[in-house]
C-alpha cells in the first residue's frame, strides 16, 4: 500500500477559507440557510466552517446540525456487520430554508442520495447544495455534482482519499492510498 499527501494543514485552511467565503457570497448573514453535516465524516468539516464564519467572518447565529444516513443508505441490508447508527443533532427548522449539506469527500454519490431522503422527515427544505472538501470526479454511480468543492482529485477505483482532521486523528492532512 502505497500513501501520497494530497493536501497538508496549510493548503487545507486556505481551502476552507475558500470554502467559508463563497458560502458567505451565496448566503449572506445565513439568516435563511442551514448547515447540515453529515454523519461521520463530514461533521468535522462542517463545525470547522461553522466556527470559521462565526470567528473569524464574525456571522452570527448560524444553525448548524448533524444527519446520519445509516439506514437510508442503500447498502446498509448487504453488509455482514450490523451497522451502528450515529447521531442526528437537528434543533431548528429545515422548511423553507436552503440547506447546504457537508461531507468530506464526495465519491460514488450514494451517502449525499441517502441524505437527500433523510432529510425529508425533517420538512421541506426550499433549496439543497453539497459542499464537499474532495470531489473524486471518476467514481460517480449517481448524477450527484458539488456546488462547493476544495479539491478535485482524478482518483480510480484501488485508490481512496482518506481525510484526517486534527480533532479526531491529531492533526489536518489528506492522503491518496493505493491499494497494490
Amino acid at each position: 500500500m502505497s500513501r501520497k499527501i494530497l493536501l497538508n494543514s496549510t493548503e487545507i485552511h486556505i481551502i476552507l477559507h475558500r470554502l467559508a467565503c463563497q458560502l458567505i457570497e451565496n448566503h449572506n448573514d445565513f439568516s435563511n440557510t442551514v448547515i447540515i453535516g453529515l454523519q461521520p465524516r463530514g461533521v468535522f468539516l462542517a463545525e470547522r466552517l461553522t466556527q470559521m464564519l462565526t470567528h473569524d467572518y464574525k456571522i452570527k447565529g448560524i444553525n448548524s446540525g448533524t444527519l446520519d444516513i445509516t439506514f437510508y443508505r442503500d447498502d446498509f441490508r448487504r453488509r455482514d456487520a450490523p451497522l451502528e447508527a450515529n447521531r442526528t443533532e437537528i434543533d431548528f427548522m429545515i422548511e423553507n430554508k436552503n440547506v447546504v449539506f457537508i461531507d468530506d469527500v464526495l465519491y460514488s454519490g450514494r451517502s449525499i442520495r441517502a441524505a437527500l431522503s433523510a432529510i425529508q422527515s425533517f420538512g421541506r427544505p426550499n433549496t439543497i447544495e453539497l459542499l464537499v472538501l474532495i470531489d473524486r470526479r471518476f467514481s460517480r454511480h449517481l448524477p450527484i455534482q458539488p456546488d462547493y468543492k476544495g479539491s478535485q482529485v482524478d482518483a480510480i477505483n484501488n485508490e481512496k482519499v482518506l481525510v484526517h482532521w486534527k480533532e479526531n486523528d491529531g492533526k489536518d492532512i489528506i492522503y491518496l492510498i493505493k491499494n497494490e
